[in-house]
């Protein structure tokens, strides 16, 4: 069975930056491609970025230059370094494999105020 975890989020101030992190099991995760998600309040859940088995990346407009996705295969984990963040980056973080979804995790809550 495959699990998600999430985890690193936090509430911060407005041009701050976090780093979130999630760790994969029941899967290969070195063998598919990740991505990061964001859902905020009364919001669909949008995809923010992703990365392939490659390292190439793919960013959304809203946070593209100032996100930056990464991967460790060997520990499973994907990782999202977040700066400057703004107060619309408010919203709960999860990660899932774009092209092979699987059980959503808990995500982790970013709240960025200004």
């Amino acid at each position: 069975q495959v699990q998600l975890v999430e985890s690193g989020g936090g509430s911060v101030q407005a041009g701050s930056s976090l780093t979130l992190t999630c760790t994969a099991s029941g899967r290969t995760a070195g063998s598919y491609t990740m991505a990061w998600y964001r859902q905020a309040p009364g919001k669909q859940r949008e995809l923010v970025a992703q990365i392939n088995t490659g390292s190439n990346t793919i960013y959304s407009d809203s946070v593209r230059g100032r996100f930056t996705i990464s991967r460790d295969n060997a520990k499973r984990t994907v990782y999202l370094q977040m700066n400057s963040l703004e107060p619309e980056d408010t919203a709960v973080y999860y990660c899932n494999f774009p092209y092979a979804l699987t059980s959503w995790g808990q995500g982790t809550q970013v709240t960025v105020s200004s």
